[in-house]
């Protein structure tokens, strides 16, 4: 293969996801779907190199929902959800219907051997075809093949590791009936491949990111913290699984982390610092050696176990992210960009409403003019402890460059409650949603306003998720806003906190139930300021929504049509909180590309309905 070449692993129109090399690099294993039609389920598949065409390793009846190489790289341990047997037979007599709560399904463990799938498959190509049993038969033996080690089981398992040895598999459970709303009561286990037993190691609280010691003596970990899980930063600890000791390690960094490796070194973590992501070492003192610039974002790190090396995706003010391998950048699919003008990016400070510095990335034109007002639009992050960075945009939701080009400027407020700048301002949002969130919005507009590059006149906000849910309140408890884009955001929180797979969400930022407290969930709901919409809004939201389900759209769409406000509703089918088919993202940054060209610069709306832009 020749040096520096990139090409394709698998097929253009197939879905592929979860690539991981077996412990020696030689091999790719990933996952995708495989199966007829609407039965398509993920499987494991292996690429042994860029000649041969990839092998499929399992198939599982109702696929793959994770999966780890075992240490000496001859298979696989998987989890896969079966369904029960006496509810599929309920169905077929009954009908589809559940008990909410009471019926829920948690995986199974699996082990597959590679050599004993391909030598089944080779075997298989030497029967005569017409002495085959039929075109399943492949797959049958193939599933026959995965021996399953342990479940279903009275719990979810959230992730799972295997020890060096492949005596031991370690995981992390949760308790029925639901895995997000539970994570709160996570505990570590131990399951013995000899003995088939399951025991628990005492330790709970655990967040899914842990990792095992080279030598399989220790096992690294974060905890969430009682009472302010999302807000709080995560201690970390380390376990000898040989004497049962835990080791509390303080880090000199105010921020939530994450378990990248756990190398002979020691344990490389990442963080969020202001606008960045950045990558360090820890060493046994708590100290982090940093090992990314001031000047970069990383994503996606991994380091290699035997050598150190780290590759990750990385971006610069100037540069969007690209593949490096020990600090050199080894692809250039941002070459798009040297073509064209692009934005250019300031971080700005200043005092919100009640004295909080609040930090945002500005966005304005190459040949922007600091003597001119520009119509300005607000992109709000989700989360809430999520940031906006100062890199070139990865958005599937809002063509930021699409926006300067068309001579906007555009600001990124990273509001109350934003990771990156500790834990004291992830906190100061606990009952004050909405609120809080306005006055560092609205006092960022002002701030831009007073320098005199912003009009007044033009503004324009808009938001998916969390930000979904502040664009709709900043749009309904003031007239500042133009134009507004409301994306799979909250517009009621009672009517969130019943419907969402994740009701403690809730209750951790608002305090209690709407039970026990109408009036918070009253004080933070862009719908309590209902009377006051003025506002054109654009309302895009998934039907398939289990985190911000699709009556929050509705009431907001209901709330704003009686008010005789403009709005649109566009609902996008089969489609859950995230979006993750190219096309669908497409046709939610046309709509906003036209939504706000038509309310901020008067340009028309009739192809707002992208049924002239097939051909684009």
């Amino acid at each position: 293969m020749e040096k520096d070449f990139s090409y394709p692993v698998t097929g253009f129109k197939t879905e592929s996801s979860m690539p991981l090399w077996s412990p020696d690099s030689q091999i790719l294993a990933y996952l995708s779907k495989a199966g007829e039609n609407s039965e398509k389920k993920k499987q494991i598949f292996i690429k042994r190199s860029p000649e041969e065409a990839a092998i499929q390793i399992t198939n599982a009846p109702n696929g793959v929902d994770s999966y780890k190489w075992s240490p000496d790289g001859k298979g696989f341990f998987y989890l896969s959800t079966p369904e029960d047997e006496a509810i599929k037979k309920r169905k077929e007599l009954y009908g589809d219907f559940e008990y909410v709560d009471k019926e829920y399904r948690t995986g199974c463990l699996y082990y597959v051997s590679i050599d004993k799938v391909i030598s089944k498959f080779e075997e298989a190509l030497k029967t005569p075809k017409d002495m085959r049993k039929g075109p399943d038969d492949k797959e049958v033996e193939t599933e026959d093949l995965a021996e399953k080690l342990f479940g279903p089981e009275d719990f979810f398992i959230a992730n799972f590791a295997i020890t060096p040895d492949s005596k031991q598999v370690l995981f992390i459970v949760v308790p029925p009936p639901s895995l997000m709303n539970n994570m709160d009561e996570s505990e570590l286990c131990v399951f013995d491949l000899e003995s088939k037993k399951i025991e628990k190691l005492g330790i709970s609280r655990l967040r899914p990111d842990f990792r095992l010691s080279p030598d399989g003596r220790k096992l690294a970990y974060t905890l969430t913290k009682e009472g302010f899980p999302w807000q709080s930063n995560n201690p970390l600890e380390i376990l000898d699984l040989e004497t049962g000791e835990r080791e509390r390690i303080h880090i000199d960094v105010d921020s939530i982390i994450e378990i990248v490796a756990y190398t002979k070194k020691g344990l490389y973590i990442s963080w969020g610092e202001g606008t960045r992501i950045k990558i360090g070492l820890l060493d046994p003192d708590g100290k982090v050696e940093t090992l990314t610039d001031d000047n970069s974002t990383v994503f996606w790190a991994a380091v290699s176990s035997d050598t150190d090396k780290l590759v990750c995706i990385k971006a610069t003010p100037t540069e969007p992210f690209e593949v490096y391998f020990e600090g050199k950048k080894i692809t250039d699919e941002g070459k798009f960009y040297k073509e064209r003008l692009t934005s250019r990016k300031q971080l700005i400070r200043w005092k919100s409403l009640d004295g909080v510095e609040i930090e945002g990335v500005l966005s304005t034109p190459p040949d922007f003019d600091p003597s001119k007002r520009y119509p300005l639009l607000l992109i709000v992050h989700g989360g809430p402890t999520w940031l906006s960075f100062d890199v070139p945009t990865f958005s599937k939701t809002y063509p930021l460059e699409q926006f300067v080009e068309k001579g906007f400027i555009v600001l990124e407020p990273n509001y109350r409650g934003s990771d990156g700048y500790g834990e004291e301002f992830r906190r100061i949002n606990y009952r004050n949603l909405g609120i809080g969130d306005y006055a560092d919005v609205i006092s960022g507009v002002d701030y831009l306003i007073e320098k005199g590059i912003a009009d007044p006149e033009r503004i324009g906000i808009m938001g998916w998720s969390q930000g979904g849910y502040i664009t709709a309140f900043c749009s309904l408890y003031s007239n500042r806003f133009k134009a507004a884009s409301v994306g799979a955001g909250i517009s009621d929180w009672i009517t969130y906190y019943y419907a969402t797979d994740i009701h403690n969400f809730t209750v951790y930022f608002l305090g209690e139930t709407p039970w026990n407290d109408e009036e918070i969930y009253k004080k933070t709901s862009p719908m309590t300021y209902i009377k006051n919409a003025s506002t054109p809004t654009l309302i895009q939201h998934g039907d398939n929504d289990q985190r911000v389900p699709v009556p929050n759209a509705y009431k907001l769409y209901q709330g704003l049509k009686d008010m005789g406000v403009p709005v649109e509703f566009v609902i996008f089918k089969e489609m859950g909180h995230g979006i993750h088919k190219p096309g669908i993202a497409r046709a939610i940054m046309k709509q906003n590309l036209i939504w706000f060209s038509h309310y901020l610069l008067g340009e028309p709306m009739e192809s707002f309905y992208l049924k002239d832009h097939v051909d684009d």
